[in-house]
């Protein structure tokens, strides 16, 4: 995928978490999506930190809007790979987080790796 591909994703992606919009942020997501965070296990979703179900992935994201209500992300860095981005952007509480996505060929997120600086 092509360097302003992902730009343009990175943009709609970051609004649709601002704007609190699950449907839109789901949009970006692969439905065979394979999703690893820390904070899955944080909100007892699942004690292995994985998701690899669309439906199990809209539950988490419904939960994450709920808990956090301001939740606002300000990106600071896109790094660009093969397929792939990392955006390093700050979140909850003023934190530093991390997230590599892989995305397939039609542009929609199959892989994540979230990381976050915990205080």
């Amino acid at each position: 995928m092509e360097t302003e591909k992902i730009k343009r994703f990175t943009s709609a992606w970051i609004q649709a978490w601002n704007d609190h919009n699950l449907e839109v942020i789901l949009e970006h997501y692969a439905d065979n999506v394979d999703f690893r965070s820390p904070i899955i296990w944080q909100l007892q979703i699942n004690e292995c930190g994985n998701i690899m179900d669309k439906q199990v992935l809209r539950a988490y994201f419904e939960k994450a809007l709920l808990k956090y209500p301001d939740l606002t992300f300000e990106l600071y860095h896109e790094l660009y790979g093969v397929n792939s981005v990392v955006l390093v952007y700050r979140s909850v509480s003023n934190s530093l987080s991390a997230e590599y996505m892989e995305l397939n060929e039609e542009g929609k997120i199959q892989r994540v790796r979230a990381h976050y600086q915990w205080h």
